[in-house]
């Protein structure tokens, strides 16, 4: 990935990939007859100074690819941002980042300009999705000007949505690792949960496909309907 990301920074400023214009960035695909089995998703884990997207910020993203069913571990994303001016007191102890790993880190435009080209306009799917899209939206918009909307997916939606009858023992990550046997080699480490979240989201996918949900649009709306449902069963 440093080495990637290098390569990336040279060519970029040497002409050969474009500017920061948001124009030359990579389109943002939405949900259409694109058949699971062959489109590629990007499923996304941001590791932050706290909770508060109105003042806290991203320190740390993680990423991987799904394309045909197979995670590759060979299309991932893994940076720290350089961001020695932010407060990480409250946070160190559950994510380990501090600051020396906050000077050392990559700069915050280039490696959000890397992330867009890299995620190449493919739908991401995060745990409790809402969270890490409120935050990465909100550092495009303050550090590159980019504003594009990005489909998204829940995957603590679309694990209750193919798997009801599941006893999980509660709705975290931690809960559907433990209720499918998964190993999290280091939780609250971006790339590490980010991997997590890929194996469940497979696992749903495999269930998808055998429920006849083909495509990208499909699985959209089989969610769109799950929520529907949860947001009635409140009242």
């Amino acid at each position: 990935m440093l080495e990637q990301i290098r390569q990336w920074i040279a060519h970029r400023r040497g002409g050969k990939i474009g500017s920061n214009d948001p124009g030359n960035l990579p389109h943002p695909k939405t949900p259409g007859d694109q058949l699971l089995s062959d489109c590629r998703l990007v499923v996304l884990d941001l590791e932050t100074t706290g909770l508060n997207a109105a003042k806290d910020e991203v320190i740390a993203i993680g990423a991987v690819a799904i394309r045909g069913g197979i995670i590759h571990l060979g299309d991932q994303f893994d940076l720290i941002l350089r961001r020695p001016e932010l407060d990480i007191r409250e946070t160190v102890l559950i994510h380990g980042i501090g600051p020396e790993a906050l000077t050392q880190g990559h700069e915050t435009e280039d490696a959000l300009l890397y992330l867009l080209e890299w995620m190449n306009g493919d739908p991401i799917l995060a745990y409790h999705s809402a969270f890490d899209q409120k935050f990465l939206e909100k550092t495009l918009r303050a550090q590159l000007g980019y504003t594009s909307n990005h489909t998204w997916m829940d995957v603590a939606d679309l694990m209750p949505a193919f798997f009801p009858e599941a006893n999980t023992g509660g709705k975290g990550l931690d809960h559907w690792a433990e209720y499918f046997r998964l190993e999290v080699s280091e939780r609250h480490h971006a790339a590490s949960d980010a991997l997590a979240t890929a194996e469940l989201t497979l696992a749903a996918l495999n269930k998808a496909k055998k429920g006849g949900v083909k495509t990208l649009k499909d699985l959209h709306q089989k969610l769109h309907y799950h929520r529907r449902l949860k947001n009635m069963h409140r009242f």
